[in-house]
């Protein structure tokens, strides 16, 4: 049986738009184009979209590994294609991630399971769009 994803968006002015997920989550969408703009651009929100699948993957695989992580932060960049319609083609993304003995190698490997099987986020890009990470280890 096929899973579903929803979002209903409601044109609220200009070029605002209150949008809901299929959860009853709320977001405001606006161009930043719009002077006092009110909320993320589209492609700002499929920028938070892929950072936040896999950060919830890392997180989830380290968790299995029986590494303790205290603190996780991702940094996303993505250019974008000059003309129309204005794709993502490379995305760097950056983990940073503290916690008490935090073996590099299995964070490593976390992000490589993200990246390779469980982010629905990342494979829904353009198969063009050119990833690159790189993986930060603090002191907790």
């Amino acid at each position: 049986m096929a899973d579903y994803t929803s979002a209903h968006l409601i044109w609220r002015q200009g070029l605002r738009f209150q949008a809901t997920s299929g959860s009853g989550h709320e977001v405001t969408l606006d161009s930043p184009a719009t002077p006092g703009h009110a909320g993320a651009a589209p492609m700002e929100l499929v920028a938070m979209g892929i950072a936040g699948c896999t950060a919830m993957d890392v997180v989830a695989i380290l968790d299995k590994m029986h590494q303790q992580v205290d603190s996780c932060r991702v940094d996303i960049t993505a250019e974008r294609a000059p003309a129309n319609p204005r794709y993502m083609t490379a995305i760097e993304i950056v983990y940073t991630l503290a916690g008490p003995g935090l073996d590099h190698g299995r964070v490593e490997r976390a992000v490589a399971l993200s990246r390779s099987t469980y982010c629905s986020a990342m494979a829904s890009l353009r198969p063009d769009c050119l990833m690159t990470h790189r993986i930060e280890i603090v002191d907790s």
